[in-house]
């Protein structure tokens, strides 16, 4: 995130060479890329695939989607799809089965570098946080129509906010003479509320990521493109998949867990039949060397998880 007054950090993809490799591409394979961003992961796999690949791209938001078409829409190895990837499997494209999908979860650069997109508390701005503005509820909506528990529970759940339902009390009040329109109003909130406890960090960061996680609905997304990659994926194809915040990797780490034919349950329980076998983690969690940290700093959370469909 981008302190205000500085430069917008160049948008860097994170660990480029070890989630690409991590799909193993084959030349002539049908890859998906589902959270385009600015193509960064997108143009190392095209420059894998040979004539007879295909490279499938998709992206919930719209400038994402415009950037994809600017570059790439001359390739006939290369389709374009506006949607979220959770809607992968309604995509024609993927009937055919995929030999690779590739999701770079969370906000991207260019999304927390324009302040008009409301995700960055650093620049005061619409209180938005969509990523696809032309669709559901943003965050200055939501926090107008939800009651004081549910807002507190969205700030502690998503962000893991201590102070989650004193800030809801405080928002609740304050709505009724001033409604929260801007990231600055809700921002300065915040701050009086919380303090500036951690050194380093923004009273608000917490609370922020909370509200992009329930605006964006990104763990649910995330459930349904893991389930709808596995049934497009072929055995043999490959999941490649970098989280930025412990909700997202968790998520991830399960789901390839439950599908990986260990028994699950209790010691002290009754004995669970393991299910089959579908998917198989390929070597351990990745995370960005020391170099690439401080060449990118967004990269110090990132965490790629790789894995293998078996049947």
């Amino acid at each position: 995130m981008t302190k205000s007054g500085s430069a917008p950090l160049q948008h860097i993809p994170v660990m480029l060479e070890e989630a690409v490799e991590g799909l193993a591409v084959k030349a002539g394979g049908r890859y998906l890329d589902g959270t385009f961003g600015r193509g960064g992961h997108a143009r190392a796999v095209l420059s894998r695939l040979g004539p007879g690949g295909r490279l499938l791209l998709m992206d919930r938001d719209p400038q994402a989607i415009a950037a994809a078409r600017t570059a790439f829409a001359d390739d006939p190895r290369v389709a374009i799809r506006h949607d979220n990837f959770s809607a992968l499997a309604d995509w024609d494209e993927t009937a055919a089965g995929l030999d690779g999908v590739l999701l770079d979860l969370g906000v991207s650069s260019p999304q927390l570098d324009e302040a008009a997109r409301g995700f960055s508390f650093m620049a005061d701005a619409p209180l938005d946080m969509r990523m696809d503005p032309t669709r559901g509820e943003s965050a200055a909506e939501f926090l107008a129509r939800a009651d004081e528990r549910e807002i507190a529970d969205v700030l502690w759940q998503f962000g893991e906010e201590r102070q989650a339902r004193r800030i809801a009390r405080a928002i609740v009040a304050d709505r009724e003479a001033t409604p929260f329109t801007r990231t600055g109003q809700l921002a300065a909130l915040i701050e009086r509320i919380v303090g500036r406890r951690e050194p380093g960090k923004h009273p608000a960061t917490r609370s922020f990521q909370a509200l992009r996680i329930r605006v964006n609905g990104e763990l649910e997304s995330l459930q349904r493109g893991l389930e709808a990659a596995l049934e497009r994926l072929n055995v043999g194809g490959r999941l490649s998949i970098i989280s930025f915040h412990s909700l997202e990797d968790r998520a991830v780490k399960l789901f390839i867990r439950d599908h990986s034919g260990r028994v699950q349950g209790s010691r002290r329980g009754p004995p669970v039949a393991a299910a089959p076998a579908r998917l198989e983690a390929v070597g351990k969690a990745h995370f960005p060397s020391d170099a690439e940290q401080v060449a990118n700093p967004r990269s110090r959370s990132a965490v790629l998880r790789v894995a293998e469909k078996l049947a």
